[in-house]
């Protein structure tokens, strides 16, 4: 396995094109090379130096799988993984619920595999011990930490939480977007927010990924479940048998026998697998994405 870091600059700037519609030219299909490496694009997965990185571990397996080697590129955020799939840059990206639903709308990228909800609350607010709120609807005034604004158990869901106990961004809380949910979980800490919105997985794994302590945190409420909790993205430019390659290799390594050590992707490995998933899956993120101010019917 290779691994890279795609340069910030001249990627964040195209990188908004995901959430704008605008197209850009798509490349020709490359002839199937049985050699050439599998590429992939992500957000770095955890900071432990002690503990091996999901996506690195995702990689080794995803070699055995298929037998081709593997080169991950990181990028800064969830859009440059749609913007380096798009420009051919990479050839898949494992995204979340929402930001997959955003980058399909596109039109300019394909969905591999679904993987389905589990009808399991996605998202929970955190708040320290200590703290006076006890319920969402405490929230009211306060400041409230999201790990990005494409992220679904970052942001979409828990928003949408906040929404349905009659709680409006802007209005009736202050929103911070804390660049991931490690930032979130910082300032939550570091006393700058008064609650961190969050995966209900992460909350469940620990330390590394979640860094609070039995008796140190409660969680505040519980969003909806999702009925996609994330997707293989891939190049419209990939060929049958790379994609065919992929498709089987994807489900090779997320089996239940991979969960734990797939760490913050194990919950991909429990879920049920669909393959070339239409966009119509996609539609029962519209309403949630509208409450968040986006509207996937303008992502055209």
């Amino acid at each position: 396995m290779r691994r890279f870091t795609l340069p910030v600059v001249g990627l964040l700037g195209v990188a908004a094109l995901a959430l704008t519609g605008c197209q850009s030219p798509s490349a020709e299909a490359a002839p199937a090379d049985p050699d050439a490496p599998i590429t992939i694009a992500t957000l770095p997965v955890g900071d432990d130096p002690t503990a091996e990185n999901p996506i690195d571990v995702f990689a080794e397996l995803f070699e055995e799988a298929t037998g081709r080697k593997v080169e991950v590129t990181d990028v800064p955020d969830y859009l440059s993984v749609v913007e380096a799939i798009r420009a051919d840059h990479v050839d898949i990206g494992i995204m979340s619920g929402f930001p997959s639903a955003l980058a399909v709308n596109t039109g300019e990228v394909d969905a591999l595999v679904a993987f389905q909800g589990d009808g399991k609350p996605v998202s929970t607010c955190v708040v320290l011990a200590d703290s006076p709120v006890q319920t969402v609807e405490d929230l009211e005034g306060k400041t409230v930490a999201f790990a990005d604004q494409a992220s679904s158990s970052g942001y979409f869901m828990p928003v949408y939480m906040l929404h349905e106990a009659g709680l409006e961004q802007g209005t009736d809380y202050e929103a911070i977007f804390a660049g991931g949910h490690e930032g979130s979980f910082a300032a939550l800490q570091q006393g700058q927010v008064d609650a961190a919105c969050t995966a209900v997985m992460l909350t469940e794994l620990g330390a590394p990924m979640f860094p609070f302590a039995d008796g140190e945190w409660r969680a505040v409420g519980e969003s909806p479940a999702m009925s996609i909790q994330g997707a293989v993205l891939g190049r419209q430019s990939l060929d049958d048998d790379t994609r065919k390659l992929i498709q089987e290799g994807i489900a090779a390594v997320f089996s239940p026998e991979n969960a734990e050590k797939l760490g913050a992707f194990g919950a991909f490995a429990a879920a049920e697998q669909s393959v070339d998933p239409k966009g119509a899956d996609f539609e029962s993120f519209a309403e949630i994405a509208a409450v968040a101010g986006v509207e996937l019917k303008d992502l055209k």
